[in-house]
Formats: C-alpha cells, sequence, structure tokens
C-alpha cells in the first residue's frame, strides 16, 4: 500500500511550537506517512503560498492544521473548499488533567458539529440594507424598525446540510454503541424561539435518527444544554448542533475536562478530512516554550483513526494519557512546569 500524504500547516503566534512537538512524536512513530510541511504563517504571503498548500491539499490525504489568527489562509479552503462539514470535538477526561469538576472521571462524549453554514457564512451589514426589503418580526409582530443605527446577521440552516451533519452524528453514535458506548444522540438548538431555523434543524435530526432504531434519541435546548455540560455531562454520548451553538458549547465542554490545551477535532467531509486543536494561537504565550501539545497530539491521533491506523492512533493517544496519568511532565496549564517539548519527550517514552 502506498504511503499516506500528510499536509502539516503550523499556522501562527505559538500553535506552530505545538506543532513541532507534535511532529517530533510522530516522527518517533516511523509511520508510512509521508509529509509536505509549510511554514507558519508569519512567512504565508496571500497569493502563491496559499495556491501551494491548495494544490497540497487536494493532493494529499489529510491535513494537520495548527490554529490561524489569519495570517495562515489554508483554512477557508480546508473548511468550504474540501466541504468538511462536520466537525467532531470529543471531550473525554484524562486522568490527571486538570478539571474544575469534582468527579471529571468517565467524562467521554463528542460534539458533533454542522461545519459550513448557520451564522458563520457572514452575511451581515447595516440594518439599513434591510430597509428595501420591510422585514416583519414574527416575535413581536410589527414590522423591524430599520431606521435605527444598528447592523444584522442572517442565520442559514439548509436541509442538505442538516441532514448530512445529522446522519454523521447518527453512524458515529453507532460506532460507539458497538464499542460499548451508550447508543444515543442529543440535539440542542434553540427551536423555541428560533422556530423556523433551529426548529428546522430539530427537525431534520429527528427524521434522521428515526432511521436509526439501535439509537436512543434526546433533545435539549440549547440554554438549557449548556447547563448539562457542567452538571450532567456523564450522561452525554452524541451531541449534534447547528455551527454557532456547537463551536461555544465545545469550549465549554472542553473547560470541564482541563481546557482547551487538551481538546482536539477533526472536521470530516464526505471524501476528505483535517485535524486541529480547539484551541486558538495563544499569541501571549508565543516563544515561551509553554504551550500544551496535547490538543494537537490527541487531533494527530484522530488523523491517523481516519487515515486507518487504528492501531498506531490508539498507541499514541494511550502515550499521551499515560504521560497525564503519571502528571511527572505537565504544562503550566496543567499545573506542571514542563515546557512543551518536555511533554512531547515524555509521550515517546510512553510510546
Amino acid at each position: 500500500m502506498a504511503a499516506k500524504r500528510v499536509v502539516i500547516i503550523p499556522g501562527d503566534d505559538a500553535a506552530p511550537e505545538a506543532m513541532a512537538a507534535a511532529m517530533e512524536v510522530l516522527g518517533a512513530m516511523k509511520l508510512d506517512i509521508e509529509y509536505e510541511e509549510f511554514p507558519p504563517g508569519e512567512h504565508w504571503k496571500r497569493g502563491e503560498t496559499e495556491l501551494r498548500a491548495r494544490a497540497a491539499i487536494d493532493a494529499s490525504d489529510s491535513t494537520l492544521f495548527g490554529a490561524t489568527s489569519g495570517k495562515t489562509n489554508a483554512i477557508m479552503h480546508l473548511r468550504w473548499g474540501r466541504q468538511t462539514y462536520a466537525n467532531v470535538r470529543p471531550a473525554r477526561y484524562m486522568s490527571g488533567a486538570q478539571s474544575p469538576l469534582r468527579s471529571p472521571d468517565g467524562i467521554d462524549y463528542v460534539i458533533v458539529r454542522e461545519n459550513l453554514e448557520d451564522l458563520y457564512l457572514g452575511l451581515e451589514g447595516p440594518l439599513s440594507e434591510l430597509r428595501p426589503l420591510k422585514p416583519q418580526s414574527r416575535i413581536l409582530r410589527a414590522p423591524l424598525d430599520t431606521s435605527a443605527e444598528g447592523r444584522y446577521a442572517i442565520k442559514v440552516i439548509t436541509e442538505r446540510n442538516t441532514r448530512r451533519v445529522a446522519a454523521f452524528a447518527c453512524e458515529l453514535a453507532l460506532r460507539r454503541k458497538r464499542a460499548g458506548g451508550r447508543g444515543k444522540v442529543t440535539c440542542t438548538a434553540k427551536y423555541n424561539m428560533l422556530r423556523e431555523s433551529d426548529g428546522f434543524f430539530r427537525e431534520i435530526v429527528e427524521e434522521t435518527v428515526r432511521g436509526y432504531p439501535e439509537l436512543e434519541y434526546e433533545q435539549f435546548i440549547v440554554d438549557d444544554f449548556a447547563r448539562r455540560v457542567v452538571q450532567s455531562p456523564h450522561e452525554l454520548d452524541v451531541v449534534v448542533a447547528p455551527n454557532l451553538y456547537g463551536d461555544i458549547l465545545s469550549d465549554a465542554a472542553a473547560g470541564t475536562i482541563g481546557g482547551l490545551g487538551v481538546a482536539p477535532s477533526g472536521c470530516y467531509g464526505e471524501d476528505y478530512a483535517y485535524f486541529e486543536s480547539v484551541h486558538g494561537t495563544a499569541p501571549d504565550i508565543q516563544g515561551l516554550g509553554v504551550i500544551n501539545p496535547t490538543a494537537t497530539l490527541l487531533s494527530a491521533a484522530m488523523m491517523l483513526e481516519y487515515l486507518r491506523f487504528a492501531d498506531e492512533s490508539a498507541r499514541l493517544e494511550g502515550a499521551v494519557r499515560k504521560v497525564y496519568a503519571q502528571g511527572k511532565k505537565l504544562t503550566p496549564d496543567q499545573g506542571g512546569n514542563a515546557g512543551t517539548d518536555e511533554l512531547a519527550r515524555a509521550v515517546i517514552a510512553n510510546l
């Protein structure tokens, strides 16, 4: 079998430090993968580098991405260009991580976030642009006052994207059930107020789950669900949500298992997937050598599973979990005093 081809895009600010540590670990694993690495974001120039990155992505099997503050331009192509519609964000506690909860052991669920639409299409502008449309508020049962100084944003929920992200969540719940999981899908949105858009999302999810009689189903209004992320996370399995809520709630979920430094993610499409840490670029700690590489390492483990290196994926995640259980080489965000490279070397020692 030919070697897999993976594009490495380190990203901006402190993200390349986490990526360098992850690449040290991947290198130690000696996998049959060819890596094509691009420079950090500050070296990008709009045009040539972005075009080369797009071509490399299209010729690859997957991409491992750092995080961007706007300098690295490839994220648009990775998401919308490759139609990676399902953003999968696991919330799984590792013994030794700094959780604020009294009993975090056993937290193990996944948020599946629709990744392409909702309010993330950038359909915004001055309120005066709506004046010719004479919009009516269904809540106020009156025309919207477009004479006021203000801004608007348009939320878009389509049947196609909702249906396929709902099916993705169901298939994931089935796989987790066969591995001993709950086999439950939870839908969350603000369907009590946004009855047309979020109500439509809920309706499509309900209809999709009915095609999977092996699965349980439940739904919660998003503000109630936010409480459950903190109060009863052990009851969750696979959660499916529109783009904005999934983005916000997955950060809250990360807070319960040790913070953004331990939160991985993968974005999946019909024929491509890329993987990145949930955290941002951490410009405040750039150059200090203390950024936690765990989220990038666990994202790499998700990538290995996608590339059908299942044993190697489990081996990598297991090594990371051992480092946390030992508690001797953790970065400052986890209560330790180890640097980024020290944590990476500890993972290598536990492979």
